[in-house]
């Protein structure tokens, strides 16, 4: 019997066949109950969201870390859920899509509101599915069944509700600070994204 290998690995031959048996097996699907099935201790990790504007970048790869632990609590007899989702990154995404329509000539303003805000959605959407296949690709233990993007309603309302409760706490207030405000955008920048230079 002959038996003809290839020279080289060609992961890409096998890898999307591997997963696509892992999801067709459910075996990162949590099953879900209250006390768990079998005495089995729950082990959850929320996935830092990746911004749904873009591919995915060297830091991704950190994701690994968290792939290690689901994996060992799986294996060590927890009821694992690793939960993926996806951020909308507001702000940055209008950036990022700004300076896609740049490229073709355009500007924001040439659009309605309403017309730029679809425009916008199809573009995080095409880039959140492009997200998700990259992190398929990577071989995560991701519970796909439960995914969760920032925008979805369920996240909407927590968000009010949490920032109802801070505020009816106190701990939301309003303060004359310094703001650093773009006038290409037309909106403020987080401290985050703003580098500080001594003159």
């Amino acid at each position: 019997m002959n038996i003809i290998m290839d020279s080289k690995y060609q992961p890409q031959l096998v890898e999307e066949k591997i997963y696509k048996e892992w999801e067709e097996k459910e075996l990162f699907k949590a099953k879900v109950n209250n006390p768990p099935a079998g005495g089995k201790k729950p082990f959850s990790i929320i996935l830092p969201p990746p911004n749904a504007n873009a591919n995915l970048h060297l830091g991704h790869a950190m994701y690994t870390y968290e792939d290690i632990m689901i994996r060992y609590k799986k294996l060590s007899g927890f009821e694992t859920l690793w939960l993926p989702g996806a951020d909308h990154a507001g702000f940055e995404t209008q950036f990022v899509y700004e300076k896609h329509l740049k490229k073709e000539g355009k500007s924001r303003f040439d659009f309605d509101r309403e017309t730029l805000y679809k425009n916008i959605m199809e573009f995080v959407i095409s880039n959140r599915s492009n997200m998700e296949n990259q992190l398929k690709r990577l071989g995560f233990a991701l519970d796909w069944s439960k995914k969760k993007f920032t925008i979805d309603e369920d996240i909407v309302q927590t968000v009010y509700k949490t920032f109802k409760k801070l505020s009816d706490e106190g701990l939301v207030y309003r303060e004359k600070r310094m703001v650093n405000y773009c006038t290409f955008c037309g909106t403020s920048f987080s401290d985050l994204e703003v580098v500080h230079k001594e003159k």
